[in-house]
């Protein structure tokens, strides 16, 4: 497990990017700006920081030549812009910077850039959290562009559903508009899965066979409680 700093002035991108990595087993904190992205790195000293380019006090590249020269970039730095140059790219790494990603960020590049950058620390084998044999390192499904407009979709609240066990029985309503029975039954569907998977949205992607910013997509116009299957996890330990 790492400690992440996601910088960014877009609400939707740092919520997304939280959530993604939370999943992942890493603990995030968040700044919309320059000036909390300085108090963070003080506060939580960082593995490793994912910071946006353009933001309205001080630009990242300003940023992180300010750490460079004053001794605190002490941990890899991942920039992120969907307006950057080739040149402001390099300058970045010239200053410092581990990796750039472009936006829209896609799951696996995400993913891929914070493993890398995490390999650059000594130890950090034991700070990336495991896969099982055979995901390849990320996940195994196609990986389409990670939006914000494609994941954050809000969805109509639900009652909410009894919790669940592996062995789960449920009796269905059928005097009703399919639709409306069918909502209802993918979204006990969806909270079994959850819970029999500790809340992991990777194992819940690969078990129900849905590409994992679909499932995010699905779950939420559900009404499903994506933190259920944590706390039941963590309760039944």
């Amino acid at each position: 497990m790492a400690n992440i700093l996601v910088v960014d002035d877009e609400l939707g991108i740092r919520d997304l990017l939280s959530e993604i990595l939370n999943d992942e087993g890493h603990t995030v904190e968040l700044a919309e700006n320059a000036a909390q992205a300085r108090g963070a790195r003080q506060r939580v000293r960082p593995d490793l920081v994912l910071l946006d380019i353009w933001m309205p006090d001080t630009d990242g590249v300003t940023l992180l030549k300010e750490w460079s020269t004053t001794g605190l970039l002490t941990m890899p730095v991942i920039m992120m812009s969907g307006h950057a140059t080739i040149e402001t790219a390099v300058e970045a790494t010239k200053i410092g910077a581990h990796s750039f990603l472009e936006k829209p960020i896609t799951m696996q590049k995400l993913l891929k850039a914070v493993e890398a950058g995490l390999a650059r620390n000594s130890g950090a084998a034991a700070a990336v959290p495991q896969r099982k044999p055979g995901m390849n390192g990320v996940v195994q499904m196609p990986v389409q562009e990670l939006t914000v407009e494609a994941a954050m979709t809000g969805g109509q609240a639900v009652p909410p559903v009894v919790d669940m066990g592996p062995q789960a029985r449920q009796l269905f309503e059928l005097d009703k508009p399919l639709r409306d029975a069918r909502d209802e039954f993918e979204k006990c569907y969806f909270e079994f899965h959850l819970a029999k998977e500790g809340g992991s949205m990777t194992r819940v992607a690969e078990k129900t066979g849905l590409e994992r910013t679909h499932l995010y997509r699905k779950l939420k116009q559900l009404g499903v409680d994506l933190s259920r299957g944590k706390r039941s996890s963590s309760s039944a330990a």
